[in-house]
């Protein structure tokens, strides 16, 4: 029976080390295309991690270009065994060396932490509350490969460099050595700016100075105040305090994009922001102002490609005009209602409510995109919210509203805006 057992284990090791030995000498792939979802404007796909065990595991990865930071859920901290250690905001801890990307390792390297947010047990699975996403793929990685999102073809694409055949027309950029973080040479109203290119962010932001200069020249500009749809990014407490405001032209790099939605950047943000560019910069450009091209990033040689798609017009902004801030217990806070026509867009609903439920579907455990798909529609289709104050639950009836809309409804060359 021994020798039985000593045989049957040797024969395992013999069988487990052959496997391991001709996976290993497989060829990597150099280039590889996986689906994206588009959750909130937020491009996330699905990644492979090495567990200890020699097994993997695959977790949601968000693709976050404008971020140099390393994001991990604390699960994955845990499953993957590494040293967590944390202060009174937030935990550490050394990353893991790659994750794989449709078959492709993506080395982690060039990575020196990990950061962990601080959060309850209930929301150990998330890196930041409303997004379904356990890691992010910052530019301190992405730098290092070329670079495609296919938004209208809802596909990422990941290469060594020089592997991706780019499309469209290019333009030189600025990256950052240090981040990889990218900005384009724009123009505004005839004057040059370098705005920055995130598609992990869902709305584009403008510098205050500029966002108010802007807006004092273009009174007839759309501007509302409070960060409804795709502007809502994390439910902040100054969110329905945004402005923003929908600008006619703005010649990015070599395209040139009509009826882009920009928030103003809040000061103390918008130096941070800056800074870490490490370059003059007067903003950035976000994935609802581009979701209508495939964006390609040649790194090594500092160069992006802009491919146009479609020609559609998004109706992000045609929603119940709502602020929320999405709970690490899954649920939503009402944090204000936006103005339209010079009063609430929604009555009979106080900032501090919970928002339970939209046509009777409950919110609690979704994403911020499934929540704002939930109050998108077509202008004056009412929905009935379900909302809760103080343990007490009523409905209320509320109507999609048309926010950002040209000021002058007869001028049938400007209601037509459209990216191209």
């Amino acid at each position: 029976m021994r020798f039985t057992a000593l045989f049957l284990a040797l024969t395992c090791s013999i069988v487990l080390a052959q496997n391991a030995a001709n996976s290993s000498s497989q060829p990597q792939p150099k280039i590889v295309a996986v689906p994206l979802a588009l959750d909130h404007n937020r491009v996330v796909i699905n990644a492979d991690i090495a567990l200890p065990n020699g097994s993997t595991e695959r977790v949601r990865a968000w693709v976050d270009n404008g971020n140099p930071e390393l994001y991990i859920s604390r699960r994955v901290a845990m499953v993957l065994g590494l040293a967590i250690t944390c202060g009174d905001k937030q935990c550490g801890a050394p990353p893991p060396g790659a994750i794989m990307i449709g078959g492709m390792k993506i080395s982690l390297a060039a990575v020196h932490e990990a950061t962990i947010p601080l959060k309850s047990v209930a929301a150990a699975a998330v890196i930041a509350s409303g997004l379904n996403a356990e890691i992010n793929i910052p530019s301190t990685v992405l730098r290092n490969y070329d670079v495609l999102v296919d938004f209208p073809g809802h596909e990422f694409t990941i290469g060594q460099p020089g592997s991706l055949k780019f499309k469209g027309i290019k333009a030189k950029v600025i990256v950052n050595a240090d981040t990889g973080l990218v900005q384009v040479p724009s123009q505004i109203e005839n004057k040059k700016y370098n705005l920055g290119l995130d598609v992990g962010s869902s709305i584009s932001f403008l510098s205050g100075e500029l966002f108010d200069k802007l807006a004092s020249a273009h009174p007839e500009w759309p501007h509302m105040t409070g960060a409804i749809g795709p502007a809502n990014m994390w439910g902040l407490e100054d969110e329905p305090n945004w402005k923003l405001m929908r600008m006619d032209r703005v010649q990015y790099g070599p395209v040139f994009l009509t009826s882009v939605v920009a928030v103003d950047f809040p000061k103390d943000r918008m130096a941070f922001f800056e800074t870490r560019a490490g370059t003059p910069t007067a903003g950035l450009l976000g994935a609802e102002a581009l979701l209508n091209y495939r964006i390609g990033l040649d790194y090594a040689h500092s160069t992006a490609y802009f491919e146009i798609g479609r020609t559609f017009n998004f109706p992000d902004f045609d929603v119940i005009g709502l602020i929320l801030r999405p709970e690490d217990d899954g649920g939503f806070t009402i944090l204000g209602i936006a103005d339209y026509g010079g009063k609430p867009s929604v009555a009979e609903v106080q900032a501090g409510d919970q928002l339970v439920a939209v046509d009777g579907i409950p919110v609690r455990g979704s994403t911020m995109g499934q929540v704002w798909l939930m109050l998108g529609g077509e202008p004056g289709k009412e929905r009935r919210l379900t909302v809760e104050r103080g343990g007490k639950q009523f409905s209320v009836i509320a109507k999609v509203q048309h926010f950002l809309g040209e000021t002058d409804a007869s001028d049938t060359s400007k209601a037509k805006s459209r990216r191209n």
